[in-house]
């Protein structure tokens, strides 16, 4: 967990940074690589670690280490050549996605040079799956923080020559046209350098660790290892797939519908009537979605312990347990997350001119839409341990059937609100899905578990969080009026609000208490 705490730090280290250096356009340029890197990177990595883990993990328990040696053994074969394919395909992609998406092929360097991230994720996942089925978490972690330095260190270094050295590049690489797209392959080039050490590091270490000798000498056929392999990662990675499409259709709707129907945001200075379309795409990827994804990260890690204990108040039978468990789990995430978003919400013009000074255009661009995703943050938040505790309740197909759902209505208002509202209905649309995406997991919830939740709770914890952004709001105004640096008045405003929210949190905390459960 706090590797994976670090690792998220250091990929807010690096996204703000380099936000700063490529803007819009450049934002644009990235997030196109990202955008088909992902949705395959998910569909390939994801699921691996886990079926790895717990193939090992039952080889352990049996004494069965030969089986472990060729468990590893078949797992880098077969996920290698998985990896290899998924590489392939993005490089096949690179010059056409860049083309239809971005209208040019100032994209396709960066799509390029991320492609061999997919090889070197899907070989790290073996290892790591490997090391955790032995109850070893170390690799794992030290790996998770090692990769975010490289990816942080070498992209910002390589962007930040590109930008500085203009000249230098185009001379180099005659087939560069815009020293932007050049820079977004720069930085695109310090993921793929990240995962590449992350390989290494595995390499390295496996010089060390060795699997045991002795015990039980049978071992399962390759054909089994592969099966069992392959049909426990592939619905994880299909999860993951549909979850990772919603940038897909950020990037698809918003481009084609501003250039279609054009855009009520004047185009700044140095940016060209054809390349606004792009430029309002990659200020609300790389800013506003940053920014939004920040609190449900923390949330996310709630999902694993709301798991174990919805299972087992479940088994046992203990009804009050299982509704002391669903309230804990689901009210901490509101808690959490509900001040979160009141302070984005109401500082959200200081928050990014604070995160984003060299982009003043791009930050003032994102201020509307990311108030518009701050409904969308909490239930975001609220959806990821739910979606934890179906599968605690039997249904751990519910999360994939719902999320898929949920993007589909986030395409349908997508290209219903952009060409009314521009880049501010691509997040009303995202904030619209997740209301249903949490919605229909709670629905469902509640009907499998048969838990009665006591909705006042959260009612007043909404109240709370109101009575936060207002105090913050408040404190802001008369901040500004002495024109105190942002830093101070962020700091100043959440001081306050997060008081007042804490005060009249303890003022209910009697109805709190009621519906929390002990250790």
């Amino acid at each position: 967990m706090i590797s994976a705490t670090a690792a998220k730090l250091l990929g807010v280290v690096f996204r703000i940074p380099l936000t700063n250096m490529l803007g819009g356009i450049g934002m644009g340029y990235f997030s196109c690589a990202y955008s088909l890197f992902m949705p395959i990177y998910a569909l390939t990595v994801t699921g691996i670690s886990s079926a790895v883990a717990r193939l090992t993990a039952q080889s352990v328990a049996l004494g069965m280490y030969s089986n472990v040696a060729k468990l590893r053994r078949e797992a880098l074969i077969l996920f290698t050549a998985v990896g290899l394919a998924g590489s392939m395909l993005i490089l096949f992609l690179a010059k056409p996605f860049s083309l239809y998406f971005t209208g040019g092929t100032e994209a396709a360097a960066a799509v390029t040079l991320i492609a061999p991230s997919v090889l070197f994720g899907c070989i790290t996942a073996v290892e790591r799956g490997y090391y955790e089925g032995m109850s070893n978490m170390y690799p794992t972690a030290v790996s998770q923080v090692a990769e975010g330095i490289i990816r942080t260190v070498a992209g910002l270094l390589l962007c930040s020559f590109v930008t500085a050295h203009p000249r230098t590049v185009l001379r180099l690489f005659s087939g560069v046209t815009d020293i932007r797209g050049a820079a977004a392959a720069a930085g695109i080039l310090g993921v793929t350098l990240s995962t590449a050490g992350a390989v290494l590091f595995f390499g390295i270490i496996r010089l060390f660790f060795r699997v045991p000798n002795g015990g039980e000498h049978h071992t399962m056929s390759s054909r089994a290892i592969a099966g069992e392999l392959f049909f426990t990662a592939l619905p994880m990675g299909v999860s993951a797939l549909v979850t990772n499409l919603t940038a897909i259709v950020d990037m698809w709707t918003v481009i084609w519908c501003i250039s279609r129907f054009g855009s009520r945001i004047e185009a700044p200075t140095g940016i060209s009537a054809s390349q606004l379309p792009h430029f309002i795409y990659g200020s609300f990827a790389g800013i506003a979605l940053t920014v939004f994804s920040l609190v449900p990260s923390v949330t996310n890690m709630l999902g694993k312990g709301a798991l174990t204990c919805i299972a087992s108040a479940r088994e046992s039978g203990d009804r009050k347990a299982l509704e002391r468990g669903t309230v804990q789990a689901l009210l901490t995430s509101t808690v959490i997350a509900v001040p979160s978003a009141a302070g984005i919400f109401v500082l959200s013009p200081q928050i990014l001119g604070f995160l984003y000074p060299r982009q003043p255009d791009e930050a003032a661009l994102c201020v509307a839409p990311l108030r518009y995703l701050m409904a969308g943050m909490v239930c975001l938040c609220v959806s990821y341990p739910l979606f934890s505790m179906l599968q605690a309740v039997g249904k751990p197909a519910a999360p994939l059937k719902i999320m898929l759902v949920g993007t589909a209505v986030k395409l349908i208002f997508n290209l219903l609100l952009i060409p009314f509202m521009g880049v501010d209905g691509a997040a009303l649309s995202t904030s619209v899905s997740y209301v249903f995406i949490l919605t229909k997991a709670l629905w469902i919830y509640i009907r499998a578990s048969g838990v009665r939740l006591g909705f006042s709770h959260f009612g007043k914890v909404l109240y709370a969080g109101a009575m936060c952004g207002g105090s913050a709001y408040l404190t802001a105004c008369a901040a500004e009026r002495f024109e105190l640096p942002l830093f101070a008045i962020i700091c100043g405003s959440a001081a306050v609000g997060g008081t007042v929210y804490l005060l009249f949190l303890r003022f209910l905390s009697a109805s709190l208490k009621s519906c929390s459960c002990g250790d």
